[in-house]
């Protein structure tokens, strides 16, 4: 519930800042920070969540973190200053962070093996589910009651994740050892190094890039600072890491993956909604269409942990996963001009089939390969892998946004300069289409000049249209190779000794021998 909770958040803000910008009555560049704020902090705190679940407890963070995320969610509506308002999504991106990690890792620790295929399809459900929900809900709340219920959906949903944290959670002492404790400074280093190189990215198609200084000087500054990590990590060991035993293959080839996923979600968060979003479509008219991912993934993830409990090789319902997605991409792949959401229902649900398989093959192979690469026998190693894969995901995740919007906007210039190049004024072609219009336009424009002037506005409408329509079919076939990357790291993944039903059955042998003892 936690890693939906902050997917729902961040997903609500993200269609919500036009609302928000005219609420506050912000310019456009102003605006463009408000999203960051949340997401940047959240890459922030990323480093620092996992060593603090382990030195503190899971209970008390999560607990003083949810009371927090609470409280600035249901006061957020009634901020009326632009600087209190990045304030208080940072505070919120900060507390908010601690959930994905936390949970998860308190579930893979505590719940038997036979049933933690379940475990992690309700996590994909929830997670994936959170993101396709979004447009539609947020319609609702739009049309239905007002703007301020982005920020109060959360604030009444955390409660109920409060309520299974107090009751689910043992509380827990503190970790504290003899001799000298683990130094946090190289951790502020990494956590400020990433979430300088997450705002460049996050802001770089805005900023035109190395064109701009800023943009210049949060890449510098934030590599500066992962070096400086790196120096101190090597200068003087930290006890709660050991990056050495990250350098094996499945490990490496699983963080590809990780980010290859994320960036195939793309297809739903980003592609269908702005090619339905070129048209004029609103919130309301494109969550239909995104909400078909959502509508099969409980099901599909159920099936997907009864096929690992089947003694299935995890890599095959990863590879599976995969597959539908890159089929989904390919049909989506005929996209043209006049298509609306109800020609997306079809595909995307196809897509929800493949995100779930997908979803709960990497997971479940990330598991296992923390359990036989030997993670749980040093706090250091399943400490380490966590936070490797839990960085992977944010900032993976924001690689692919950042390649995904600069290729949107590049391939775009470049369909929009190509079909332009068979519209030229003098063109028969050109000069006969703009007579029609004008003709069309005529009857409710105040004269000729007015009705042509209208005419040529339309005739360049189409064209945008057009460029969009080639540049978003490009897209889904990017897509579409990254799932076939995918499927060749998957190839290259070793076979790993066992999988869930062995050890299920192994874990269920053992607790049988200690009952007869």
């Amino acid at each position: 519930m936690g890693a939906a909770i902050v997917t729902l958040a961040g997903r609500m803000l993200t269609l919500g800042l036009d609302d928000l910008k005219g609420h506050l009555g912000i310019s456009y560049d102003d605006g463009a920070w408000i999203g960051s704020a949340f997401n940047v902090a959240l890459m922030f705190i990323g480093p620092f969540t996992v060593y603090l679940g382990a030195l503190m407890g899971p209970r008390r963070i999560l607990l003083f973190a949810a009371s927090a995320f609470t409280l600035i969610s249901a006061f957020l509506p009634f901020i009326h200053s632009y600087g209190l308002l990045i304030v208080a999504l940072v505070l919120a991106g900060i507390s908010s962070g601690t959930f994905y990690p936390l949970t998860l890792t308190f579930a893979l620790r505590n719940i038997p093996l036979r049933f933690l295929p379940f475990t992690l399809a309700l996590y994909a459900t929830f997670v994936d589910g959170a993101v396709n929900i979004a447009p539609t809900l947020y319609g609702w709340y739009r049309d239905h009651l007002s703007w301020q219920w982005m920020f109060w959906n959360s604030a009444l949903i955390t409660p109920l994740m409060m309520l299974c944290i107090y009751y689910g959670i043992p509380a827990s002492t503190s970790n504290r050892k003899s001799g000298p404790g683990p130094s946090f400074a190289g951790f502020l280093y990494a956590s400020a190094g990433f979430a300088m190189l997450f705002a460049a990215l996050d802001q770089g198609e805005r900023l035109d890039w190395w064109r701009s200084g800023l943009f210049t000087a949060l890449f510098l500054c934030g590599s500066f600072l992962l070096m400086a990590s790196a120096v101190r990590r090597l200068r003087g060991p930290n006890p709660l890491v050991d990056l050495p035993y990250l350098r094996k293959r499945n490990t490496l080839l699983l963080g590809a993956g990780l980010i290859l996923f994320r960036f195939c979600l793309l297809a739903t968060i980003i592609l269908v909604p702005q090619s339905l979003g070129i048209h004029g479509f609103e919130a309301d008219q494109i969550g239909p269409a995104v909400i078909w991912t959502a509508a099969p993934q409980l099901l599909i993830a159920i099936v997907a942990a009864f096929v690992l409990l089947w003694k299935a090789d995890p890599r095959l319902v990863l590879a599976t996963g995969f597959s539908c997605m890159a089929f989904a991409a390919c049909l989506n792949a005929e996209i043209s001009s006049a298509w609306s959401a109800s020609n997306f229902y079809r595909t995307e649900l196809l897509m929800g089939v493949g995100q779930s398989f997908a979803f709960v093959g990497i997971v479940s192979t990330i598991v296992l390969q923390g359990i036989f690469s030997g993670g749980l026998s040093k706090p250091q190693w399943i400490l380490t892998f966590s936070a490797f894969f839990h960085i992977v995901r944010l900032f993976g995740g924001q690689l692919g946004v950042a390649f995904m919007g600069d290729f949107i906007a590049q391939r775009e210039k470049l369909h929009s300069n190509l079909l332009g190049l068979h519209v030229q004024a003098g063109n028969w072609i050109t000069d006969g289409n703009i007579r029609m219009l004008t003709a069309g336009m005529f009857a409710k424009s105040s004269g000729a000049a007015a009705a042509t002037g209208r005419a040529v506005s339309l005739l360049s409408e189409r064209l945008r249209l057009q460029a969009y329509t080639l540049t978003f079919i490009d897209g889904f076939h990017l897509v579409a190779w990254a799932c076939v990357l995918a499927l060749v790291l998957i190839a290259l993944l070793e076979r790993l000794p066992l999988n869930y039903g062995d050890l299920s059955g192994i874990q269920e042998q053992s607790s049988l021998l200690g009952a007869t003892k």
